[in-house]
């Protein structure tokens, strides 16, 4: 079944975030009649509803009562991904006494007995949960690059194998991420050519600018052994603190390439990043800006992905709204 024109879907989201989703749905066009969202964050949560007022808020994905939903047709989510980064301790998902949760019989036997979890990534199995007892038509679940342990305990839960896709081929960040579905005929989508100086602003503000002698030291030192490649790394979380020790040292050192002198990305620059619209996210502060566009999904590489329910490709139509 692919989805034609006329006919409207129901669409869960779990760890909505600012609601990426929904940005890609619109750019693919396809039409929904209900999108709920199941999110915590305020931020995300304020984002969301001054873009989507129409979404309906489900609050803790914990919390959520099934049988008061009608038939979901997509079920989509990106579950936290802390503990299973090579960024991170890669502890995977176990309880604080460092049981290991490797099926979803198991994380519900342990949560109804009232065990604590270490971080969030087991909230893995809350998406699981909402599968199993939903059977939604379609489901697309995103997480990052992890060890092959853990990539087959989810691949054997969810029943399928990821296909790995780098956000560098349709934007200016290198963002490689699992992507497991069943939407069928999914392949990556066809590069174009994108870097990071066609989405830099002008005339940005001098207190984006870096002056601080750690890091003319640093990328005296970085540039000897980094090269620049014309897109930024992945861009996290860590960036709502930029202002602080982590200068994001590749990402400067790609920034003056461009310009011939350092300074921070503008909130606006992220968005191009995440293929986000330009001021998405302008209802919050800069911090939570970063914040949440570090957490979020890169709506261009989700939009191709559903442009498989309607039969194919269509990327290449878009247009890239990046305005100096």
């Amino acid at each position: 079944m692919s989805v034609g024109k006329k006919e409207k879907i129901n669409v869960l989201s779990l760890f909505d975030g600012m609601s990426c989703g929904q940005i890609a749905l619109n750019k693919v066009g396809i039409e929904y009649e209900n999108y709920f969202a199941s999110e915590i964050d305020e931020y995300g949560i304020k984002v969301t509803k001054h873009n989507y007022p129409n979404t309906k808020h489900l609050g803790n994905v914990k919390n959520i009562n099934y049988s008061e939903l009608p038939k979901i047709d997509l079920l989509i989510g990106g579950s936290p991904c802390q503990s299973f980064s090579f960024a991170g301790k890669q502890k995977g998902m176990t309880t604080k006494d460092n049981v290991e949760i490797l099926t979803l019989e198991h994380y519900l036997e342990l949560k109804n007995n009232g065990f604590e979890f270490q971080g969030q990534s087991y909230l893995f199995w809350e998406y699981m949960n909402a599968l199993i007892t939903l059977k939604p038509k379609y489901f697309l679940l995103e997480n990052v690059k992890m060890s092959d342990k853990w990539k087959k305990v989810l691949s054997n839960a969810i029943g399928c194998e990821p296909i790995l896709i780098c956000s560098g081929n349709i934007s200016a960040q290198n963002r490689p991420r699992y992507y497991w579905t069943n939407i069928p005929n999914v392949v990556e989508p066809t590069k174009i050519d994108i870097k990071l100086k066609d989405i830099l602003q002008t005339d940005v503000s001098e207190r984006y600018n870096i002056k601080d002698e750690r890091v003319d030291t640093l990328m005296k030192f970085l540039s000897k052994n980094y090269k620049p490649t014309g897109k930024v790394p992945t861009i996290t979380t860590e960036l709502a603190h930029s202002t602080g020790k982590n200068f994001y040292p590749k990402t400067l050192v790609e920034i003056f390439d461009v310009l011939g002198y350092y300074r921070r990305l503008t909130p606006i620059e992220v968005e191009r990043l995440q293929t986000v619209p330009d001021d998405y996210t302008s209802v919050v502060t800069d911090t939570e800006r970063y914040r949440m566009l570090g957490n979020g999904w890169t709506v261009d590489v989700i939009a191709h992905i559903f442009s498989f329910l309607k039969g194919g490709e269509i990327f290449n139509n878009f247009s890239n709204e990046n305005v100096n």
